[in-house]
């Protein structure tokens, strides 16, 4: 039975793109199934009382520094993004839209987008400067555009939104792997090692 990870994200997560990064990897060692969650990060913070680690001066600079180790271990590019903090819900609808409706499509969109944002240092909330990311990423920007304006799309987001509030989530990335819940990118030992155990017990 192929076990699955679910991987609620929000593209404007700096740790949810290192942890992006290392999915491949992931699936490729463990043959685990990686089931994607799209969410808004900036909901789940206002339902929770949460709010950014970057805006606690200390440990935002102590999490920039480490964001930047662990770049150097997983061998990615990495740059903290100067436009931050990105509305990202049209960001983020269009990763919903995509995966329900172009799921071929997900990931080069994911690709494209946290590579504007977190190698390139791109302004992802101008309009104009998502377009032009998404065009060259081979994609129409207008089609995506009329996709985020979809009610459906919009409830789907909305609903994994809440499903992550529900479960506990307050921040990205967070992995469920047999009900067991692991928050940030610095935990993808412990994703493993729960996916491991679990194919002992089912052999």
């Amino acid at each position: 039975m192929t076990q699955t990870v679910e991987f609620f994200f929000d593209v404007g997560s700096s740790a949810a793109y290192l942890a992006w990064t290392q999915l491949p990897r992931l699936r490729a060692e463990t043959g685990a199934q990686i089931v994607y969650k799209p969410m808004l990060l900036g909901a789940v913070f206002q339902a929770i009382g949460n709010r950014s680690p970057a805006e606690v001066k200390a440990k935002g600079a102590y999490m920039l520094q480490d964001f930047d180790r662990h770049a150097k271990r997983y061998g990615v590019p990495f740059a903290f993004n100067p436009h931050f903090p990105v509305n990202t819900m049209a960001l983020m609808r269009g990763a919903t839209a995509l995966l329900h409706k172009q799921p071929e499509r997900f990931e080069a969109y994911c690709d494209a987008v946290f590579q504007a944002m977190w190698v390139d240092g791109l302004n992802m909330g101008d309009v104009a400067q998502v377009g032009a990311v998404l065009h060259k990423a081979g994609f129409d920007p207008q089609a995506i555009l009329a996709m985020t304006a979809e009610p459906e799309v919009k409830e789907q987001l909305k609903a994994v939104t809440t499903e992550a509030i529900e479960r506990g989530v307050f921040g990205a990335p967070t992995f469920f792997v047999r009900g067991q819940m692991f928050w940030g990118q610095d935990r993808l030992d412990f994703v493993r090692e729960t996916l491991a155990s679990s194919s002992s017990t089912l052999t």
